[in-house]
């Protein structure tokens, strides 16, 4: 994990996920999504994520395990914002847009709370 900028290349692969959703949801795109194990950001969470984050210590480790739901409510809210949208539900559809975009924040914000650790760790240049 010594790669520079890792956590920020992470927040990457979620805004990329992110935006693919959102011109799904604009009709600017036809991505249907993945589940969250299969995005590039749950790849590395549901691989060797448990693995690498264990050289940050144990505050690292914590904010690596509080990733895992908010990243599985993500991926459920877009989904739930992509049928409501094929249904033609516009309230159901903004309402789920909200908890994602409110979960995209979280996971943004976790992310970088591990980026800060692993730069007091040295494992980050």
């Amino acid at each position: 994990m010594k790669k520079q900028a890792f956590f920020l290349q992470r927040i990457n692969d979620h805004v990329q996920y992110l935006s693919k959703i959102k011109a799904t949801l604009t009709r600017g795109g036809d991505f249907q999504g993945t589940h969250c194990q299969d995005c590039a950001l749950g790849h590395w969470l549901y691989g060797k994520g448990a693995q690498e984050i264990k050289t940050l210590g144990k505050d690292a480790h914590q904010l690596f395990e509080q990733l895992i739901e908010p990243h599985e409510k993500f991926h459920e809210a877009s989904q739930r914002a992509l049928a409501h949208f094929q249904a033609g539900d516009e309230l159901a559809q903004y309402r789920a847009m909200t908890d994602m975009h409110q979960l995209s924040n979280h996971l943004i914000r976790m992310l970088l709370a591990l980026d800060r650790s692993a730069l007091k760790h040295g494992q980050l240049a």
